[in-house]
């Protein structure tokens, strides 16, 4: 008797610790995590720029154990591959995606892909996402928010928009200093102010300049819960009451577009840009993403706690809206 009651006292503590451990499993999905492939470091040095922070897919896994993120969607930090030298922004773009779908392999389960395209190349572009989306079988596209003068609302960029937007594509954006507002004398780097005003930028293009709505398959993430865009939005409805082609490129209204978009919570986890981000989508709107190796799963996990949201939306940012954008991760 006291034998098979041990049995049982001991079977229920191996139950628990079973459970324990089964909470504990990682479940997030980081859609905003970078990696630097050894010639990606190569190239970006060589054309002046820093050195990329120590980084091998070892440390982000270790990383992503800590945080609890079962997944990560890897794409390259800026400059990404925006080289004046268009044969190296091929080749450059090309062995990042094969560098990042073989992590995707030797990590089963723990990586995915936005692959970068020489997106001001037109044609290596179109080549890069038919190899990318077809033979790697990337999650989908990463860009930058700017290309020198140019944002992604630009209307030579059409051709690669038609080509996602007949794909049904994700298309996650980086933000990136453009050439009127790289050297700003403002106390500290153009990547605390600038890029959150790119990102706002870019939004403001594609909306007004009719891309979003005529490309309304394209599923657009914008990293920082959108950068500025939350704060702006009364002047971009006041824009739009004025608009010349309203009818033509906002057919849907304003407010439309910037429901359906989707919001990341890299370095936007705290209570201000929450706050503003919930006044413009729902929860059903923001994807998890932590900005690794600049900020870690902790800071971003804090946040979304500190800001008591509803465990099923907690989920949803933390996993089940990427599942439900980029299915291929289950």
């Amino acid at each position: 008797m006291h034998l098979d009651r041990r049995r049982f006292l001991g079977a229920g503590a191996a139950a628990l610790l079973r459970g324990a451990a089964a909470a504990e499993k990682p479940h997030r999905i980081d859609i905003h995590h970078h990696l630097f492939p050894p010639t990606y470091n190569t190239a970006i040095v060589a054309l002046g720029q820093p050195a990329s922070p120590a980084w091998t897919p070892a440390r982000s896994i270790d990383e992503m154990d800590k945080s609890g993120i079962a997944t990560s969607v890897v794409s390259l930090s800026p400059p990404a591959v925006a080289f004046p030298d268009v044969p190296l922004a091929r080749r450059i773009a090309r062995e990042a995606n094969e560098y990042a779908a073989k992590m995707a392999k030797d990590y089963p389960g723990r990586f995915g892909l936005f692959a970068a395209v020489p997106l001001t190349d037109i044609d290596g572009s179109l080549r890069e996402i038919e190899y990318a989306l077809d033979m790697l079988k990337a999650d989908g596209i990463g860009v930058m928010t700017s290309y020198g003068d140019k944002w992604l609302g630009d209307a030579g960029f059409a051709p690669l928009w038609e080509e996602l937007n007949r794909r049904k594509a994700v298309v996650y954006t980086h933000p990136h200093s453009p050439d009127c507002c790289v050297n700003l004398k403002v106390g500290i780097p153009a990547t605390d102010i600038e890029w959150a005003t790119d990102t706002t930028r870019t939004v403001a293009s594609l909306l007004f300049n009719g891309t979003a709505a005529r490309y309304p398959d394209i599923h657009w993430i914008f990293s920082h819960g959108g950068g500025t865009t939350p704060f702006l939005v009364s002047r971009f409805v006041y824009e739009e009451k004025t608009m010349k082609e309203r009818e033509k490129r906002l057919p849907n209204g304003l407010m439309y577009e910037l429901k359906k978009f989707y919001y990341d919570t890299a370095q936007a986890n705290h209570p201000g840009a929450l706050a503003a981000l919930l006044k413009l989508v729902t929860p059903a709107q923001i994807l998890y993403g932590t900005d690794y190796p600049y900020r870690t799963g902790a800071e971003v996990n804090a946040g979304l706690k500190a800001q008591g949201f509803a465990p099923k939306d907690l989920r949803a940012i933390e996993r089940d809206n990427a599942l439900r954008l980029l299915p291929s991760l289950r």
